[in-house]
C-alpha cells in the first residue's frame, strides 16, 4: 500500500506519523506529570509547519507566474516571515531546566521530537525555495540568498527568544518592534549576547542545511543511478 502512494503523499503520511508521535509523547508526559506546562509546543510546531505550506504554495504559483508578480512576492514574504519559527524551536531546550532530574531523559526525547520535526520541515521549505532559486540564478547567487535567509532567521531567533517578539508583530506592531531593536541595530557591539546568539545559530543552521542539501543531492543521484 505504501508503494502505491506518490512521493508527495508518502511525505504527508510520514509527516502526520511524526506529528502523532510528538503529540503522543507530549500527552503521555502531561498525564504522567499531571500538568500541561509544555502544551505550547503544539503551537510552536504549528507555526514551524507554516513555512512548508507557504513554500509549497509559492512553488505552485511560480509555475505560472514570475517571481516579480505580486502573488509570488506575497507568498515569499509570508514564507520568510514565518520560517524563523521552524528553527526557533531549537531554543526550546532551555525549558529542560524546568523539569526534575528524574524526568530529564523523557522530556529531552519529547522536546527533541518536536524540535527535530520543526527544523526538518523548515529545511524542507528552504530546500523548495532553493530549488526555485537555482532554476533562475547561478548556483553561487542562489546559495548567497539562502545564506542571507539563514542569517535573517538567526537574527529573528534572538529577537523572539530574548526580546519576546513574534512573527506577526512585523505586521501588527512594526514600529514597536523597530523601536525595541533600534539601539541594538545602531550599537551591536554593546550587546555581545546578541552577536553570540546570531553567530552560533547562523553557523549551526548553515552547516546543518549544507548536510541536508548535499544529502538530498546524493539521494537523487543514487536514485537516478539505480534507474
Amino acid at each position: 500500500m505504501w508503494r502505491k502512494l506518490n512521493p508527495r503523499r508518502q511525505f504527508i503520511a510520514s509527516l502526520l506519523v511524526a506529528v502523532v508521535v510528538c503529540v503522543g509523547l507530549l500527552m503521555f508526559g502531561s498525564l504522567d506529570r499531571g500538568s500541561d506546562a509544555f502544551s505550547y509546543l503544539l503551537w510552536n510546531i504549528f507555526l514551524a509547519m507554516l513555512p512548508l505550506v507557504f513554500a509549497l504554495r509559492l512553488a505552485y504559483v511560480l509555475r505560472h507566474k514570475r517571481w516579480s508578480a505580486w502573488t509570488s512576492i506575497g507568498w515569499s514574504l509570508l514564507w520568510l516571515l514565518f520560517l524563523p519559527n521552524s528553527f526557533y524551536m531549537i531554543s526550546d531546550y532551555i525549558h529542560l531546566k524546568e523539569v526534575s532530574r528524574a524526568d530529564v531523559l523523557y522530556n529531552a526525547v519529547m522536546f527533541t521530537s518536536f524540535i527535530y520535526l520543526g527544523v526538518l520541515v523548515g529545511f524542507c521549505s528552504l530546500y523548495l525555495v532553493h530549488i526555485q532559486l537555482r532554476r533562475r540564478l547561478q548556483a553561487g547567487w542562489a546559495a548567497l540568498w539562502i545564506a542571507a535567509t539563514l542569517f535573517i532567521c538567526s537574527c529573528a531567533i534572538y529577537i523572539g527568544r530574548d526580546l519576546r517578539w513574534n512573527s506577526w508583530d512585523v505586521l501588527f506592531n512594526p514600529f514597536g518592534l523597530l523601536f525595541d531593536i533600534s539601539d541594538r541595530l545602531l550599537r551591536p557591539d554593546a550587546y555581545p549576547e546578541m552577536i553570540v546568539t546570531v553567530v552560533i545559530f547562523f553557523i549551526l543552521l548553515g552547516s546543518l542545511y549544507a548536510v541536508f542539501y548535499s544529502g538530498a543531492k546524493l539521494l537523487r543521484h543514487a536514485e537516478h543511478t539505480k534507474n
